[in-house]
Formats: C-alpha cells, sequence, structure tokens
C-alpha cells in the first residue's frame, strides 16, 4: 500500500515537470508565443530548471535542448525510481537496466507529447464550439496549425464542419499502439 502512494507521488511530481519542459519544447519549436496565461506558467514552472541548464546545453538550430534533455532525464530519473519502489534490481546488469530506462524515457516523452497534442486539438475544438474568441484560442490554434495544415489539403470541410483535428487525433491515437508495444517490449528487459 504504502509502495503504491509513493509509486503515485513519485509519477504525479515528477509527471507534472516532464509535462511543462515538454510543453516548453513544443512552444518554442512550434512559434507558440510566451505572452498569455499558458506560456507564462511554463516558463514560471521551469526557468528554475532550464536557466542554469541552458549554460551548459546550447540550443540547435533554434531547438530548446535543454528543455528537451532534462524532460528526458526526468522522466528517466522518474522511471528509475519506480522501478526501485517496485523492488526491481539493477545491480546485476547495471547497463542493460540504465539503457532500457533510457529507452523506454525516450518512448515515453514520445508518448507525452502526443498527448498533449490531442489535449490541444481537444481544447481547441471545445473553444471553437464556445467561446471561438478566447485568449487562449491563438495559443492552441498556433500549437496544432503545422499539423493539421498537412490534413486540411486531403480532408475538406464537410457543411462548414472542419473534421481534421478529428483525423489528427485518430492518427495520433493510431501511433499510440507502436509506442505502447515498443514500450512493452522494452520493459521486458527487466
Amino acid at each position: 500500500m504504502f509502495g503504491q502512494i509513493a509509486s503515485y507521488l513519485v509519477d504525479v511530481v515528477a509527471g507534472f515537470f516532464v509535462y511543462l519542459l515538454l510543453a516548453r519544447f513544443l512552444f518554442q519549436w512550434l512559434r507558440v508565443p510566451f505572452r498569455n496565461v499558458l506560456g507564462e506558467f511554463i516558463i514560471a514552472g521551469t526557468n528554475w530548471m532550464v536557466v542554469p541548464a541552458r549554460r551548459v546545453i546550447p540550443s540547435l538550430a533554434g531547438l530548446d535542448l535543454a528543455s528537451l534533455l532534462l524532460a528526458w532525464l526526468l522522466q528517466a530519473l522518474l522511471l528509475y525510481v519506480l522501478y526501485l519502489i517496485a523492488g526491481i534490481d539493477f545491480s546485476s546488469a547495471p547497463g542493460i537496466g540504465a539503457g532500457a530506462i533510457a529507452v523506454l524515457a525516450l518512448l515515453d516523452l514520445v508518448r507525452s507529447t502526443l498527448y498533449i497534442l490531442v489535449f490541444a486539438l481537444i481544447v481547441q475544438a471545445v473553444l471553437s464550439w464556445v467561446n471561438s474568441h478566447s485568449p487562449v484560442g491563438p495559443l492552441f490554434d498556433a500549437m496544432t496549425r503545422p499539423f493539421l495544415r498537412p490534413i486540411r489539403r486531403f480532408v475538406p470541410p464537410l457543411g462548414n464542419v472542419d473534421l481534421s483535428p478529428l483525423v489528427l487525433i485518430v492518427v495520433l491515437q493510431v501511433l499510440q499502439i507502436p509506442l505502447a508495444e515498443l514500450r512493452r517490449l522494452a520493459s521486458g528487459l527487466f
């Protein structure tokens, strides 16, 4: 029981910061403006980690590698702690354990990125129905536009209803299936 509580609390706290770091990376990569409530929250929640890391980790081609690398390292640390709480011993093969955790953390980051995009699509759709002039509407539009643009070329609106977000959600959910299988295979190394 205490192991489950500890695992849950570690997962919630570390997962929260992993999502913030991933969102920060995605905002910069997709050129989403940070001058909004959500962007300022992300900056305030991650600056204490990212600013010192940027002294060591440079950006590459405009990508915020410090945020991405911190998200990956934090996810790997999270997995390591969760496996320790579960009683998995890495002392017999520390290299294999470290490699498996690194791969699992990378797969989890890709999965989390897909979840962020699905969340952005759902919020954007709801805002378009409820309050199309919401101050955070342009934020979610900037996040999803690069992914919706190619789909909109092939899926025209039906009766003024844009089905491209639904198609993209289906594609993202389909991508989750091989990711889950890869994760299952990688976690089988323990």
